[in-house]
């Protein structure tokens, strides 16, 4: 069992967005104790890319640091900012390259958590709370984001087994998932044999990069999620975004929940009520839930 959340600002930027996706995982914390994660969005800037990786503690958080660094070098790209954030290396390089080529090498070279012009996701072990004492999350001013809670149940507790998960090779497309796609090896397959790579087992990153290779192609997002809901099997809840949309898919039988609710000013999404009701404690909100089988999109 997890927890999902996502909000989208619809006219405005500078948003509380990382206060806002606390907020609703702390009231959804039940469903996901051990860990915690985010992705954030705000302006992009021409020919700039944000960058984190997980560097560890201690002497080899150093080495991992100097070998990100001449990795960085030896791509091509040059580095405008860096800092060192709890566990986390965060980096923003000017970088007029292959995206595909560069993230790949640099997956090879380092644990990526993030690459994109306007993403950066945040993701360890703990509550939400816990993950924003150590990022300062809540001081996130953006345009839109997701959130996740997890509860470990096919893998072990730890920083890169948090979700969401970006799609590795692709800029700016991030998952938040709750359930099991089932014929995940069948589909993973054929992408590797497309020359895509995964950086882990997750069925979660499947799904980013199933969605990101459909964006690259052309593909509307909105048209992608109505494809996805037929190719994978499984019982899902997923909620994705890019650089300047979110959206959602839910699988035929609807065995995860949702629940979303929207103003002309912002879309919240989250697994359970209680999440959207820290948004806006003592309303009463004029909430839906999607039904099965549906999918939707929002834009800036």
């Amino acid at each position: 069992m997890c927890g999902i959340a996502g909000i989208m600002y619809k006219k405005t930027t500078g948003q509380d967005t990382g206060k806002a996706l606390v907020d609703m995982l702390d009231g959804c914390r039940h469903r996901g104790p051990d860990s915690t994660g985010f992705a954030l969005y705000e302006k992009a800037y021409k020919d700039q890319l944000r960058l984190r990786f997980f560097i560890g503690e201690g002497a080899d958080a150093g080495s991992a640091v100097a070998r990100i660094r001449s990795e960085l070098t030896r791509q091509g790209a040059e580095l405008l900012e860096d800092e060192v954030i709890g566990n986390n290396y965060r980096v923003i390089v000017h970088f007029t390259g292959n995206l595909q080529h560069f993230s790949y090498a640099m997956e090879h070279n380092a644990k990526v958590i993030s690459i994109g012009t306007s993403l950066e996701i945040v993701k360890d072990v703990g509550s939400a709370h816990d993950v924003d004492d150590r990022y300062h999350v809540s001081k996130f001013a953006g345009t839109h984001g997701l959130g996740h809670v997890r509860l470990a149940t096919e893998s072990d507790v730890k920083p890169e087994a948090s979700h969401p998960f970006w799609a590795t090779g692709f800029s700016d497309v991030a998952i938040v998932h709750n359930g099991q796609i089932t014929n995940y090896w069948k589909m993973r397959r054929r992408l590797e044999q497309r020359d895509f790579q995964f950086t882990t087992d997750n069925d979660s990153e499947l799904i980013a990069v199933y969605l990101a290779d459909k964006l690259a192609q052309g593909v509307a997002l909105k048209q992608a999620l109505k494809t996805s809901i037929d190719d994978m099997d499984g019982t899902f809840s997923f909620l994705v975004s890019t650089s300047d949309e979110i959206g959602y898919a839910k699988d035929h039988l609807a065995a995860k929940p949702m629940i979303m609710y929207e103003t002309d000013e912002l879309v919240a999404i989250a697994s359970e009520e209680v999440s959207l009701n820290r948004l806006f404690p003592g309303q009463a909100l004029n909430t839906m839930e999607p039904p099965p089988g549906t999918y939707d999109t929002w834009s800036r």
